[in-house]
């Protein structure tokens, strides 16, 4: 057997190991194995171990190299982990780092965010106050040599590989540039570079503040609190959950504990193999409240939905948008051998208000899982009914139901097609090669003629009613890659925020927002009158 399929059964051993351990935790909980169960496990590992034997000696290939990893990493593991729930995940060594990367919030390299297009690497964009960022690299870029080697052939893999490496280090980079004679070389020293988890905030109307939450990391308290206090005297605020996939609990309870009142219950969390536990606002928001419209989609999942249950069950904020995901499982990350991780699931999820989270997944493939396949209707007469606060409906068991639902905007085939094509990155570093561009641009008959010519030039066909029918959609992703170049991703982002008409929508509730805090602080201000009168009245 060769070395490294020796490393990889030991990953399966070490898998199985947990498996005992957790055994043995739940036989200490509820008494649920017993020895017969052990000698099961321990049998199914030594079949484990003889098929794979059998495979590595007998198959019609050598089980070398990568594919020796790939029938553990990819195909043994994630095999056993699907058969429990759709969230038990196996992280192989890369996978794993990239797990703690994004946990952590922050790397050590220059700055920018690459895409593998076409045999080419280029640059999405490089963060704002960033080596790369400040080197004067540019969305569109071409990355053609990192220290002199020619990325021809590199995946975008490889070049980020290349581009990171410890803090105070040089690379250089080459890039080629439309409009430019001749390639652009930049000398670069690696820094830390952060990742914030917000990564768009800014008074979106006078007094009114949109914070744009990406996911849930180790910053995640920390960016909200500060972002929170860069706005001053908030009137109203839109906190913008739309394709946050979740991450860290402590820092959704951290979310909540800004925004709620001292004491009030954030989540809890109950399973079999460990204690129930119950997290609730330690510090409070002393008070200081303001009305929050919190929009969320179909793919705001997991510590996502903690949040906007929280907020919801307290009446605390107004839920709009779409129903969630429905992600309710809890996995506690275990460090394996060879930098590898496990996933497993350990808990589930519940609001405040005692609603599971979870959306049903039995009989499903994982596809149709993630692509919402079978998800039960906002108005199910199936799903469970508890009450907020003030004594609202909410539903339970299939994510958190809006209290306003507002439908994402729906895109028609000339849209996908210049979407798929990725039309507008491309056409952004055409136009600003020959085109001055101030803070003033706005997208007129003169740019859109510019922009319609470059589609001929692609081959893209398309009338005068296809351009019509979407004139504000194209001006906004035309101006979103323009600014993007010219004054960075933040301005870009606002561009598409300002235009956003699930954003837009979501501000036109604020007063009722502000209407349902009104009412909460009503109730809780009769519940204490009553819990007094009742202690007052006591027998003498």
């Amino acid at each position: 057997m060769t070395p490294r399929a020796r490393r990889a059964i030991f990953a399966v051993i070490f898998f199985f190991a947990v498996c005992a351990v957790a055994g043995t935790l739940l036989q200490r909980r509820v008494g649920a194995q017993t020895s017969e169960d052990e000698s099961q496990l321990r049998d199914s590992l030594k079949t484990f171990t003889n098929v794979y034997a059998l495979v590595e000696q007998n198959y019609a290939e050598p089980l070398t190299g990568d594919r020796a990893d790939a029938a553990i990493y990819d195909g043994a593991i994630p095999g056993m982990l699907q058969v429990l729930d759709p969230h038990s995940h196996f992280y192989d060594p890369k996978a794993y780092a990239k797990l703690r990367e994004d946990q952590r919030g922050h790397y050590y390299g220059v700055g920018m965010v690459i895409q593998q297009q076409s045999n080419k690497v280029f640059v999405v964009e490089p963060y704002e106050d960033t080596p790369s960022y400040r080197a004067g690299i540019h969305p569109g870029d071409v990355i053609a040599a990192v220290d002199g080697k020619s990325t021809d052939g590199w995946s975008s893999d490889q070049v980020a590989k290349a581009l990171k490496g410890p803090k105070g280090t040089h690379v250089q980079v080459t890039t080629v540039r439309y409009g430019q004679p001749k390639p652009l070389v930049f000398d670069l020293i690696r820094d830390e570079i952060p990742h914030p988890s917000i990564d768009l905030k800014y008074e979106i109307r006078p007094g009114v503040g949109y914070i744009h939450l990406t996911q849930f990391q180790e910053t995640t308290g920390d960016e909200m609190t500060e972002a929170i206090n860069s706005f001053g005297d908030l009137k109203g605020l839109v906190l913008d959950l739309r394709e946050n996939p979740g991450g860290l609990l402590s820092q959704a309870v951290d979310v909540c504990d800004h925004l709620l009142a001292k004491g009030q219950t954030i989540v809890s969390q109950r399973g079999r193999a460990y204690p129930d536990q119950n997290y609730t606002a330690t510090h409070g928001n002393s008070g200081k409240t303001f009305p929050i419209v919190v929009l969320v989609n179909r793919d705001t999942a997991s510590a996502a939905e903690i949040v906007s249950g929280a907020l919801q069950d307290h009446d605390r904020a107004l839920i709009v948008g779409e129903t969630t995901f429905g992600k309710g499982l809890v996995q506690t990350v275990y460090n394996l051998s060879e930098n590898s991780g496990l996933a497993l699931t350990t808990y589930h999820y519940y609001t405040p208000s005692g609603r599971l989270i979870q959306r049903n997944y039995a009989g499903m493939s994982l596809y149709d899982y993630y692509n919402h396949a079978g998800a039960l209707p906002a108005d199910s007469s199936n799903r469970e009914v508890k009450l907020t606060d003030s004594g609202r409906t909410v539903y339970g068991g299939g994510g958190i139901t809006p209290d306003e639902k507002i439908e994402p905007p729906k895109s028609n085939h000339f849209q996908d097609e210049l979407m798929f094509k990725d039309v507008f990155f491309h056409f952004a570093p055409v136009y600003v090669s020959d085109h001055p561009v101030d803070k003033n641009f706005q997208v007129d008959d003169a740019v859109l003629a510019d922009f319609k010519k470059f589609l001929t030039g692609e081959g893209i066909e398309y009338t005068d009613a296809d351009i019509n029918g979407v004139k504000d959609w194209l001006a906004t992703c035309i101006k979103e890659k323009i600014f993007t170049i010219q004054f960075g991703q933040l301005q870009g982002a606002r561009v598409r925020a300002d235009w956003d008409p699930m954003v837009q929508k979501a501000l036109t509730f604020l007063p009722e927002a502000q209407a349902l805090e009104d009412n909460a602080h009503k109730v809780e201000q009769e519940k204490a009158m009553a819990r007094n009168s009742n202690s007052g009245s006591s027998s003498q």
